[in-house]
């Protein structure tokens, strides 16, 4: 298997090339030239592995050039400090329903499954290079990406890594978790502007070859832990397998039956990963796509028009807030071939819009994909409802989740057994889920820590009650035409 550019399959790499780097040379995304396949009774036999054997043996089929002795090592390491025995439980609300907790890791959010394991995957695959470079990590997060990035990379040798977050776009918990970061390689700054303007940002400081040189001169090299890298989408593909795995082992379904998957997305890599697992062998019905307010990846689905002109809207799920999904690249180019890919890409800058062809939109269709979207009303309605049926707090991503499957069912009648990805610990989110279930809210985020525990009678996680009391190290924002320059002056110093 080797890796080959979304925009040119003539640019290939290794997985270790792939990772190091990010991007490809021409900003494509890379992306496998084969998928791996298990059978199943390869996939049967895997259900009574602890997560971190599982995930060696998932992700050992993609990354080659990685041995399964090193995924293991890592694997174990990654997935040690995750505060449940299962690392991805699943909690049952009915017999046909079910969500998968992905908020158990050190920062509450399902992006701690890539980003506990990047780093080992980061620092070998800078020495099967034979760089001796220090590899600077940039990062752009809608929230939850930066933390666990930051929490991953954090005085990792040979690393530095800078996340870049919208002023003002994500919740203060999310902000504190950013900015009271500890540790001598990093750097926190906000945006002026959006995700998609900071998305944007460290894009345009990838494709910028003078600047690339120039940092050479300081023995540096770019790249990025947001889901364009490789390293970063293999790792989800592994809780796919462990729901499906832990329904079996509670004889939910049968060996063989097919599971749909609810996925609350913005930069299409959560649900893309499913879809890499249903191809590599995984029985998975229905991908459906649960967006916010933010309704683009839903407009596309259905219609075939990728539309970023659109208002852009802050919600209560500020990590879906997203227009530009950059990780549907990947899906295009499964879809179709690089000149396609590169041509929509194109049009995408120049216009912030493009329409696939009625076969590519087909075979989105007949790979499983449909979407729905839940506006704010919706949305908290949902958590209020599921709350008072379930006596379970869906965080506010989440809630999207479960409403788009009831969307679904009801336009549907069926009840397949489904499975709704859980991405954050509703903690994360204590102002939003007080309001949507009828609380007093205060202005102060502690207190709304400790009042959203009172009510739904949980302790909050330490890594979020331990803020409190931490010191903010990076209070800065600057604007999106400034961060090419704040890079430089950084890994200059």
């Amino acid at each position: 298997m080797r890796f080959v550019s979304t925009r040119n399959s003539a640019l290939t790499a290794t997985a270790a090339e792939a990772i190091m780097k990010g991007l490809a040379p021409d900003g494509g995304l890379y992306i496998p030239d084969s998928i791996p396949h298990f059978s199943l009774a390869e996939i049967e036999n895997m259900k009574e592995l602890p997560y971190p054997e599982l995930a060696a043996r998932v992700i050992l089929p993609f990354l080659p050039g990685f041995t399964e002795e090193e995924l293991l090592e890592y694997c174990r390491k990654a997935y040690s400090s995750f505060g449940s025995p299962l690392v991805a439980p699943i909690h049952t609300l009915d017999n046909d329903t079910h969500v998968l907790e992905l908020f158990h890791g050190p920062t509450c959010a399902f992006k701690d499954f890539a980003l506990q394991l990047l780093p080992y995957l980061m620092s070998a695959s800078v020495k099967k290079c034979g760089s001796s470079h220090t590899v600077a990590i940039l990062v752009a997060t809608s929230g939850d990406t930066g933390k666990a990035a930051l929490e991953g990379f954090a005085d990792v040798p040979g690393t530095k890594i800078c996340v870049f977050y919208p002023d003002g776009g994500v919740s203060d918990i999310q902000r504190l978790q950013m900015v009271t970061q500890k540790g001598d390689n990093v750097m926190v700054t906000a945006v002026k502007g959006n995700f998609d303007d900071a998305q944007s940002g460290v894009k345009a400081i990838f494709s910028d070859s003078a600047l690339s040189k120039r940092l050479l001169e300081h023995n540096v090299v770019l790249s990025s832990a947001n889901s364009i890298n490789w390293g970063r989408l293999a790792p989800q593909i592994v809780y796919y397998y462990s729901a499906y795995l832990q329904l079996l082992n509670k004889n939910a379904i049968k060996p063989g039956e097919a599971v749909d998957f609810c996925v609350p997305t913005g930069n299409f890599g959560n649900i893309l990963a499913g879809y890499f697992a249903k191809l590599s062998g995984l029985p998975v019905g229905k991908l459906i796509c649960a967006s916010n307010k933010n309704d683009v990846l839903t407009d596309f689905i259905r219609t075939g028009t990728y539309d970023r002109n659109r208002p852009f809207h802050l919600t209560m799920s500020p990590s879906m807030d997203i227009l530009i999904s950059s990780n549907l690249e990947r899906m295009l180019s499964l879809l179709s071939d690089p000149e396609t890919v590169s041509h929509l890409m194109e049009q995408l800058k120049n216009s912030g819009c493009y329409t696939v062809s009625e076969d590519m939109l087909s075979k989105l269709k007949e790979a499983g994909f449909i979407g729905y979207c839940s506006n704010e009303e919706t949305t908290s309605n949902t958590i209020r409802q599921i709350f008072d049926d379930y006596d379970y707090a869906a965080d506010t991503h989440t809630a999207v989740g479960l409403s788009a499957l009831m969307q679904h069912r009801e336009a549907n009648a069926d009840k397949n057994v489904s499975v709704v990805l859980s991405t954050a610990s509703p903690f994360k989110f204590a102002g939003s889920m007080l309001k949507c279930l009828g609380q007093k809210v205060s202005a102060n985020g502690f207190e709304q820590l400790d009042s959203l525990s009172r009510y739904i009678a949980q302790v909050p996680p330490s890594a979020l009650a331990d803020l409190r009391n931490a010191e903010i190290s990076f209070p800065g924002v600057i604007g999106r035409n400034e961060m090419a320059d704040f890079v430089e002056n950084w890994l200059a110093e």
